[in-house]
């Protein structure tokens, strides 16, 4: 095991290695991970390739059978694993706020969302059942079995370096899968400490493997050649997500993929604006508005659009951004300098079009971005049409419900939205017109701390989803059993 830099003494016994068949081990080839905080140097980590990837394809088609065989055994050791995380929290929180720049309070709430996904599907691991099927026949008797997928490889995005795994190896280990996991190359320190906690808490070798890459597409490619690899499981980007699926396809392996997103957020004339205002601050800001599922879009009944900007505006425009490890910073800095020029471009874009910042509408140094609201913002503005993913807030007027709708369905993604408004037909009549996969009413957090919950998309936004009985599904496949008696 290589060690990181003990400048840091977060990063103190946090390994770099790659985890391949239960063992860690240094490659000769590394690359940088940086904080995002000042652009530093925080460790160099193991960097994969296709030789790792296809031997840990054989770690893990070697362990399949014996972690198969015995759901309450593995249920035993899932659960081991999460009372290790748990312990070990303030310490995740700390490298997660140090390799993504999080806020360090925000990365706690991350990591006992997390332990919320593993620790429901400890118990799920111990219902894995099947079912009897009636015939038509008195002499035959039919069943199911839920039986495991098999290999599982996993991709996972910077943004939530503990729960979007969490989302994935809970299920995948319960079920039955062994799990090769591939971190985002921006922060891939807190996957490499879930698999030495995931090692201590007596993992068998093969079972989950973690190995960082920078060399995403070559270091892939074993898994979509390899036919025993026979689930891809993808959070990132909708063009990644679109390569992926096609790769994926003459093997027929199982896939799931959580993508792209544009959430729209639709406030109408009798919205409660006090609590529009307050949840909206959660679902665009949340870490600087790098989610998936961030408010993108405010859309504002004209009769109100006034009132609630300036609201909005005066509350986004307290917000404190600052060093991630610090308690009282609310907005951290950007994950990278793409990341950041992205938002720039999209913040001027919509000014040069006529758009009034009431909030911010400029960089905060580095790579902050000061969290704002924009105003009178117009048709074909980029930050309508792309996901901006950062603290960015445009906000557009409307006249009737169903002009509402037009806007918010105008998108290739569906993957969230939210409603404000205290008429419940309206609600129901506007939920199910729009084309999301989540929607929150009068919430500005629908899924958070809801693992029983199905999260995914529509459109755009990618194919099955987490969390749930549905979660497990995506791991299983059902084998139908046909008795003459």
């Amino acid at each position: 095991m290589t060690q990181s830099p003990p400048t840091r003494p977060e990063l103190a016994d946090v390994p770099t290695g790659a985890f391949i068949a239960g063992e860690w081990r240094s490659l000769p080839r590394t690359f940088s991970v940086d904080t995002p905080f000042d652009g530093s140097e925080l460790a160099r980590v193991s960097d994969a390739g296709p030789q790792e990837a296809q031997e840990a394809i054989e770690a893990a088609v070697a362990a399949f059978d014996d972690w198969k065989s015995d759901n309450f055994k593995r249920a035993d050791l899932i659960a081991k694993w999460a009372d290790l995380i748990e312990a070990n929290t303030d310490r995740m929180a700390r490298v997660m706020a140090l390799e993504m720049g999080k806020p360090v309070g925000e990365c706690r709430a991350e990591i006992g969302g997390g332990l919320m996904y593993i620790r429901y599907y400890v118990d799920a691991a111990r219902h894995i059942s099947g079912e009897r099927v009636s015939s038509r026949f008195a002499h035959k008797r039919g069943l199911t079995r839920s039986e495991p997928v098999g290999v599982v490889y996993a991709v996972t995005p910077w943004n939530f370096p503990m729960s979007m795994i969490a989302r994935k190896a809970g299920p995948a280990l319960a079920a039955g899968c062994p799990m090769i996991l591939k971190p985002a190359e921006q922060s891939p320190l807190t996957a490499l400490l879930l698999a030495d906690l995931w090692k201590q808490a007596g993992g068998p070798a093969g079972t989950l493997q973690v190995l960082a890459t920078s060399q995403p597409a070559e270091f892939s490619s074993p898994f979509f050649d390899d036919a025993r690899v026979r689930k891809i499981t993808f959070t990132g980007s909708t063009d990644v997500g679109r390569r992926l699926y096609a790769q994926a396809a003459p093997t027929l392996k199982k896939v799931s993929l959580e993508l792209g997103g544009h959430a729209p957020t639709l406030i109408f004339a009798d919205a409660d604006l006090e609590l529009a205002v307050r949840e909206s601050m959660v679902a665009k800001f949340r870490n600087a508005g790098q989610t998936c599922i961030t408010a993108n879009r405010f859309y504002v009944h004209e009769s109100v659009v006034d009132e609630f900007a300036a609201k909005f505006a005066e509350a986004a425009s307290k917000l404190k951004m600052g060093d991630p490890l610090d308690a009282g910073t609310e907005i951290g800095p950007l994950v990278d300098e793409q990341g950041h020029a992205k938002v720039t471009a999209h913040v001027q874009d919509a000014i040069e079009r006529g758009a009034t910042a009431l909030a911010g509408g400029e960089s905060g140094g580095g790579r902050f971005f000061r969290p704002t609201v924009l105003k009178g913002v117009q048709p074909g503005t980029r930050l309508l049409k792309e996901e901006t993913f950062g603290p960015v807030a445009p906000i557009v007027s409307f006249s009737s419900d169903e002009e509402a709708v037009k806007l918010a369905n105008d998108s290739e993604y569906g993957l969230a939205a939210y409603v404000f408004t205290r008429d419940l037909s309206r609600a129901f009549r506007v939920t199910e017109a729009l084309e999301y996969g989540i929607i929150g009413v009068n919430d500005g957090g629908p899924v958070g701390a809801a693992p029983q919950a199905p999260f995914g998309g529509f459109k755009s936004s990618g194919v099955g989803k987490e969390g749930g009985h549905w979660g497990i599904d995506e791991y299983l496949q059902v084998k139908y059993i046909g008795f003459g008696i």
